[in-house]
């Protein structure tokens, strides 16, 4: 006689793993044999994944303090470079990781110092905080880096760090590390110190809607453009709201300027405008994402935790989860950054945007 059980409670009846006698235990144990069943609420629960992530909030205040002690206690000659890294608790601090696939990380330099060349496999961008006077050199091409400027550093690319300025630099570091490190391809390698070109993307593709064209040949680098200016972001989300509606959200993506893809392969990364007073819910999408805010104070509700983001403050939020977002200010517009894990989740064909 065929036994039917409920569809909505099967995995609820499935064997545990002290259900085995404990030496059959011992001998999976021996050979490097697990049980599938006793772990399949764990890796296929019903209707929601099972998330470490957890809703963090990271106040500039705390991290900048300490971040400027380190430039005292450790030389850039002991560091490579000089991070505090934003660890989400859920994954455990040791794990060094936001999200399942994102990294964030504090990094200052001081007047004067280099932050030498060297390569990596994981994405990263930076994200300008603080200060005046650095620079970023990527594959031979020197961007400046000021108030709010993304720029990129892809995989393979060499990239160092310098300062002429008189005051700290401190720039928010975003990389998909957790990942890379995940499928076991994480590495450096380290470089002498690149020759500036004089070839600066930013510039030549500063107006949208064209592209440099040599005798009509486009360019065919992975990455023509490195360095996003805050400044050209924040005019286009201001003349957006000009045009839009109240009623729309006004946001922009990063992208690759020859081929409208995202800036990078894994991770995406946007700005966002909340008009005064505005507020925007966020559907709940299977990525986690990062915010960062840029100029003015955001109030942040995800499910039943909510603060207050003031300038330079980071938070994450888990992936299935919505996230509410209120400008505190009446009289003017208030600027973040985000970063999500969309392309992956495009490319893994596992993105969900539940509403």
């Amino acid at each position: 006689m065929t036994t039917h059980m409920n569809d909505n409670n099967r995995f609820d009846t499935l064997g545990r793993l002290e259900d085995l006698p404990l030496a059959y235990r011992e001998r999976l144990t021996q050979r490097n044999l697990v049980p599938l069943w006793p772990s399949l609420r764990g890796v296929l629960p019903p209707n929601i994944p099972t998330r470490k992530t957890q809703t963090t909030h990271w106040p500039y205040s705390d991290i900048r303090e300490l971040l400027i002690e380190a430039g005292t206690l450790t030389p850039i000659e002991k560091a490579e470079r000089r991070v505090l890294v934003l660890a989400n608790p859920g994954h455990g601090l040791d794990k060094m990781q936001a999200s399942a696939a994102m990294y964030l990380g504090m990094q200052l330099l001081l007047p004067g110092e280099l932050a030498p060349a060297h390569r990596h496999t994981p994405n990263a961008v930076r994200m300008v905080v603080e200060g005046e006077g650095a620079w970023t050199l990527v594959g031979g091409e020197q961007c400046p880096m000021l108030r709010g400027d993304l720029i990129l550093t892809p995989t393979g690319l060499w990239h160092e760090h310098g300062h002429d300025g008189k005051n700290p630099v401190i720039w928010l570091d975003v990389l998909d590390l957790p990942l890379i490190y995940y499928t076991e391809t994480s590495y450096h390698l380290e470089g002498p110190s690149q020759s500036a070109t004089s070839s600066q993307g930013f510039k030549a593709y500063a107006r949208g809607g064209v592209a440099p064209t040599k005798v009509f040949q486009r360019s065919d680098k992975a990455y023509p453009m490195l360095r996003y200016p805050w400044a050209d972001a924040k005019a286009a989300l201001l003349s957006l709201a000009e045009e839009q509606s109240g009623a729309d959200p006004v946001q922009v993506t990063y992208i690759n300027p020859e081929t409208g893809a995202d800036v990078e392969n894994i991770l995406g990364f946007y700005a966002l405008m909340l008009r005064p007073g505005e507020t925007l819910r966020l559907p709940a999408r299977s990525p986690a994402q990062v915010f960062h805010q840029i100029e003015g104070q955001t109030e942040v509700v995800v499910e039943a935790t909510r603060f207050s983001m003031v300038e330079a403050d980071t938070c994450c939020a888990p992936g299935y989860t919505a996230v509410t977002l209120k400008n505190q200010s009446t009289t003017t517009p208030c600027f973040l950054f985000m970063a999500d894990e969309s392309p992956l989740h495009r490319k893994l064909g596992v993105y969900e945007n539940r509403g």
